[in-house]
């Protein structure tokens, strides 16, 4: 009996120790664990911070190759812009050069001969007469100069609007020039036309025999080939100023 009781004594005093070991085993190892779940929720928080930050330079490379790409064509671009207004300067210059070159021969250039077509009023259209004058003029003119041009001014009567009467005469004037054109092949770039409307009248006077003649466009054939000599001016002189009689808007 004492043995048994011995027994169960030293098994329960084994129990009872076992419990107070674990106890303390779990008491000890608990900071601890939470230590190790502290790290570790800081590691994977830092580690999404690293994937999104991977990310993110991911992103401003993308940007920058867009950026740096776009950078270049725009250089390439601006290098091309450089390269035209290269070519259209020393395209202006040669120009430049080629006018003043004309510019410098003008005084070669000395009218041979001319003729004043004239319209009729608040029209643009050649009549007979007109076409009859201008083939004259060809025929006796065109062919005989080698260097030559032709300047084709067209005028109104003093009556109508200024601006209408520019026009007008424009338009007569251009119905001279495209009758040259087509129907005796002279080169448009030996052609100078201009519209004055109502200035430089031939006849100073207001009766309708006056506006008559402002009416007109005229044509001069100008020549800078050697031993030509200027054609004698043999326009008459402005007609005094007559009593009015009649008015009549006409151009």
């Amino acid at each position: 009996m004492k043995v048994r009781l011995t027994v169960m004594i030293v098994l329960g005093g084994l129990l009872l120790g076992g419990c107070a070991t674990k106890k303390y085993v779990a008491e000890t190892t608990q900071p601890i664990q939470q230590k190790l779940d502290q790290v570790s929720d800081q590691a994977n928080k830092q580690g999404t911070t690293i994937e999104e930050t991977r990310k993110q330079l991911s992103q401003d490379e993308t940007q920058l190759s867009a950026t740096t790409e776009k950078a270049n064509s725009a250089d390439s671009r601006a290098g091309q812009a450089l390269g035209k207004a290269d070519a259209a300067a020393q395209r202006a210059e040669q120009v430049r050069s080629e006018l003043s070159q004309k510019i410098a021969n003008l005084d070669d250039y000395k009218p041979v001969a001319d003729v004043a077509v004239p319209f009729k009023f608040n029209s643009d259209v050649l009549t007979a007469e007109a076409k009859q004058q201008l083939d004259q003029l060809v025929t006796e003119h065109g062919n005989a100069h080698k260097r030559f041009f032709i300047a084709v001014e067209g005028f109104t009567d003093r009556s109508g609007p200024e601006d209408y009467n520019l026009a007008l005469s424009r338009r007569r004037a251009d119905r001279v020039v495209n009758y040259l054109v087509a129907q005796h092949n002279i080169p448009v770039y030996r052609v100078q036309v201009i519209g004055l409307g109502k200035a430089k009248p031939a006849d100073e006077g207001r009766n309708r025999a006056a506006r008559a003649k402002n009416r007109r466009v005229e044509v001069t054939v100008f020549s800078a080939d050697e031993g030509v000599t200027a054609m004698e001016q043999t326009k008459p002189a402005a007609q005094p100023r007559q009593p009015e009689q009649q008015k009549q808007p006409q151009q």
